[in-house]
């Protein structure tokens, strides 16, 4: 799933003196780069929130806040893609390089490093000038350049770069590292030679850039957001006079939308419940209530995910909050481990729509669709999956012997509900202050994350102050490598629009047979696809500008197809054999993939059959719409 060291991955690192100077080099750079980005983490809590206070209580909006958070924001992007970089936590695909013998694993991964430092190369001289050219434009509020602003993304392009150069050095096999750097060196000169015959091949470039290419640098192991950079630039540069400063702009805006910021801010608030307690709490509740029934634990298991998806707004926070709760009870009752990863797997396709899910998030930003009517939206098609999976938990486990279990007393159960019942209510919160105008969707987070804070604190009595720094920075990571892919994306999809192939994919998606119903249907079957290649949110970054439209000329309200497009996004990405989103959950169950396999045919079976439901009856996703 993610970009794992070299040394991880079948490279192992050099002992010679260069090698050992440039990984203590490297230590210490990622140390000095973690500070601001935590502290930007902080600011944009503190920031926006003053915001919400100050408009909704004392009735005074703060009319430069926005646009400092803004400032902040592609800061915290570039500086936590740069972290990710070092960490190897940019999201990858290794279903292929992980097949391969051990010697061209190390290959793959030194050309992987080697790719993105092409593409880092490339377009740094460029973020500089766009620097520069920002220089003399003025932010409206606060009235300071916005070069300031903008000069992120060269110093963020320049420390993965820089980051890429360390981990070369420390490759010990100087073979391998010949052959990857001469394999990268060697296709960029031949592609520039072939120039002139791009230049004649008109809209044939779309395929071979943005297919070929594409997908031969995502199998190669090549992170995705450098994977969809290097087309794009490939594209921009050899087939058109277009300037690649428009690269550097379009990938600005893709990652300055103001409504992602509520991204790291929901990482960090599902780090803040599981560090409080909260999810814990939830779960007890759940299983106090559940736990003495047939199957019981895994109904519990399914409607904590669901729950906890309401807080946390990221699959691999909710399935981390929620598996070492309850699977050494589920093992300890006889449940075969595959079965628990892949009932795991399939709670994180179900919950998917759940707000506040980054993808809904994503979808809003690229889209122009209401968060608050997605938000809105999202909560039926997670029951109705749920209410599928619970089927299959029915069939499995109808004759499970739980004659050894006690079963909880009222008293027990209403004492765990008193409990969780603070916790239990984040997620209602979180949506009434949206739907009541307390805060914005980018805001509500930290309206989250004050309560949180209150809550561990007063409440549970849990809060670690010890650990704030290390999921801050971890925070900035997770968000840079996620809010990259957006960028890149953004500005591929821009590739995509200026060719005329947006047009031409409307025109013939328009004209097909049976309407909106075969529309409907390919869409489910090309976001399956999509979400097991690409994850949801560079798909959705990739496709939703294009496809939105035409379900709109079709007939198909935005809110419904944006519920099916997530489902269907969401199986994908949970679905083995190249479904990352399913080996986030081994790792996190600490479960062979090898043993979900078969498990959880049935379970996906049962997630497909909800998501036709969902599909064929749009009032579960739009009913509650005013």
């Amino acid at each position: 799933m993610a970009n794992a060291h070299l040394a991880a991955n079948g490279a192992p690192p050099s002992t010679t003196p260069v090698a050992v100077w440039a990984r203590k080099a490297e230590q210490l750079i990622a140390k000095v780069l973690a500070v601001p980005a935590a502290l930007l983490v902080a600011a944009e809590v503190a920031v926006l929130f003053a915001g919400v206070v100050g408009r909704y209580f004392f009735h005074h909006p703060l009319i430069w806040s926005d646009e400092l958070a803004s400032m902040m924001f592609l800061w915290l992007a570039m500086l936590g893609s740069a972290i990710a970089f070092q960490r190897g936590e940019h999201m990858r695909m290794t279903a292929v390089v992980s097949k391969v013998s051990p010697s061209a694993r190390a290959y793959l991964d030194v050309v992987a490093t080697a790719g993105a430092l092409a593409f880092l190369v490339i377009i740094f001289p460029h973020a500089f000038h766009y620097a520069v050219e920002e220089a003399i434009i003025l932010t409206p509020a606060l009235e300071i350049s916005n070069a300031w602003r903008v000069s992120a993304m060269a110093v963020g392009f320049g420390a993965m770069g820089l980051f890429a150069i360390l981990h070369l050095l420390q490759v010990a096999n100087l073979r391998v590292l010949g052959a990857a750097v001469a394999t990268i060196c060697g296709l960029i000169a031949l592609m520039w030679l072939l120039q002139p015959v791009f230049r004649q091949l008109g809209n044939l470039n779309l395929i071979i850039f943005f297919v070929v290419i594409v997908a031969a640098s995502v199998f190669a192991g090549i992170p995705i957001a450098f994977a969809f950079g290097l087309a794009t630039l490939g594209y921009v540069v050899l087939t058109t006079t277009t300037p690649v400063l428009i690269v550097v702009g379009r990938m600005d805006e893709g990652v300055s939308h103001l409504i992602l910021l509520s991204v790291p801010l929901f990482v960090f608030l599902g780090q803040l419940i599981e560090m409080t307690g909260m999810a814990r709490a939830m779960v007890a509740f759940l299983a106090s209530l559940l736990g003495h029934v047939r199957g019981g634990l895994h109904y519990v298991l399914v409607g904590a995910m669901y729950l906890v998806s309401g807080i946390s707004g990221s699959k691999a926070a909710d399935m981390a909050a929620v598996a070492p709760v309850l699977f050494p009870e589920m093992k300890a009752r006889g449940v075969k481990e595959g079965d628990l990863v892949a009932l795991l797997s399939a709670t994180g396709a179900q919950t998917e729509t759940i707000p506040p899910s980054i993808v809904l998030i994503t979808i809003g930003s690229v889209t122009g669709v209401s968060i608050a009517a997605l938000f809105t939206g999202g909560l039926l098609p997670g029951l109705v999956l749920a209410a599928t999976l619970m089927v299959v938990v029915w069939a499995r486990y109808r004759h499970e012997d739980v004659s050894g279990v006690r079963r909880a007393t009222w008293h027990h159960v209403g004492k765990t509900l008193v409990i969780a019942a603070p916790a239990v209510a984040l997620p209602f919160i979180i949506r009434a202050a949206v739907i009541e105008g307390v805060a914005t969707a980018t805001e509500v987070s930290t309206v989250g994350i004050a309560y949180a804070c209150i809550a561990g604190l007063l409440i549970y009595r849990r809060f670690d102050w010890k650990r704030l720094y290390p999921m801050m920075v971890d925070t900035a990571s997770l968000s840079g490598s996620i809010l990259l892919i957006i960028g890149a994306a953004t500005a591929m999809a821009w590739g995509l629009t200026q060719s005329g192939f947006s047009r031409a994919l409307s025109e013939a998606m328009t004209g097909l047979p049976g309407g909106a119903a075969t529309f409907m249907a390919l869409s489910i079957v090309a976001f399956i696809i999509l979400g097991s290649v690409l994850e949801g949110i560079p798909a959705i970054v990739l496709f939703g500008p294009l496809l939105f439209p035409i379900a709109k000329t079709v007939g198909i309200h935005e809110v419904h197809y944006a519920m099916v497009v997530i489902l269907s996004m969401g199986i994908g990405l949970f679905a083995p054999p190249f479904g990352v989103g399913y080996y986030a959950a081994c790792a996190i169950g600490r479960v062979n993939p090898d043993e979900g396999i078969r498990p959880i045919l049935a379970y996906l079976a049962a997630l497909f059959v909800g998501l036709v439901v969902v599909a064929l009856v749009p009032w579960i996703s739009i009913g509650f719409l005013e």
